[in-house]
C-alpha cells in the first residue's frame, strides 16, 4: 500500500500511470468573446480643426571645460 502499489493514487504517481484512481485534469478551453463593432463617430467642424502649436526651443548653453588636474607624483618603490 504505497509507491509500489499500482491500485493506489500514490502508486499511480510513482509509476507515472494514469488510471481509474488517478484521473487526468482536463484543460480549460478558452472562451471566445464576440466583437461588437461601433459605428464611426462624426466630428463637428470645430473638432476637426486643431490650432497649430508652435514649438519653443531653448537656447543651448555652452559649457566651458574645467581646469585640467595634474596627475599626482608616483610613489617610488623601495629596494
Amino acid at each position: 500500500m504505497g509507491k509500489g502499489d499500482r491500485k493506489t493514487r500514490r502508486g499511480k504517481i510513482a509509476l507515472k500511470s494514469y488510471g481509474v484512481t488517478r484521473p487526468r485534469t482536463k484543460k480549460k478551453k478558452p472562451v471566445i468573446v464576440p466583437v461588437i463593432e461601433k459605428p464611426p463617430v462624426k466630428l463637428t467642424a470645430k473638432e476637426t480643426k486643431k490650432p497649430a502649436v508652435k514649438k519653443v526651443t531653448k537656447p543651448i548653453k555652452t559649457v566651458k571645460p574645467k581646469a585640467t588636474v595634474k596627475p599626482k607624483a608616483t610613489v617610488k618603490k623601495k629596494k
